[in-house]
């Protein structure tokens, strides 16, 4: 139960810094994880427990990695291609559950959950960096 309440408050950090100080894509993109996280979470929540593929969570990542894809190809940075490569591994252990049900349990939600704070990370990272490049502008006129 603590590490769910440490990834929430990490989350909800990393959504704050982004809103505050990132620029519109490091926005989207933290509000695209928080709008995953918590739709997953509903999802699991409201079925009670993990089936062989989690089917509504398995369309709430492809949703998000979508999301981020769109976001990394309108964007000049470099950042958004990792937040959707890492997003295509926590796709791609859905589709390994799909192919092999036997896949062990902790093994398919290791590599769901596990992404998500590189994610997050490099989310805060973006944000920061933003942040930090637009004080050292020079002052428009």
């Amino acid at each position: 139960m603590m590490r769910v309440v440490l990834f929430y408050a990490l989350l909800l950090a990393v959504v704050l810094l982004a809103v505050r100080h990132g620029d519109r894509e490091t926005r989207f993109a933290a509000l695209i994880a928080l709008a995953g996280s918590l739709l997953s979470a509903a999802s699991v929540y409201s079925v009670g427990g993990a089936r062989p593929v989690e089917g509504f969570v398995a369309l709430v990542d492809l949703g998000v990695l979508a999301a981020f894809v769109y976001v990394a190809l309108r964007s000049c940075r470099f950042w958004p291609l990792w937040v959707a490569g890492l997003q295509l591994t926590t796709v791609l252990a859905h589709l390994l559950r799909l192919i092999s049900p036997d896949l062990v349990d902790i093994a398919y939600q290791a590599a769901m959950r596990f992404w998500s704070y590189p994610i997050l990370i490099i989310l805060a990272m973006a944000a920061w960096r933003t942040h930090r490049y637009q004080q050292l502008q020079p002052a428009s006129t």
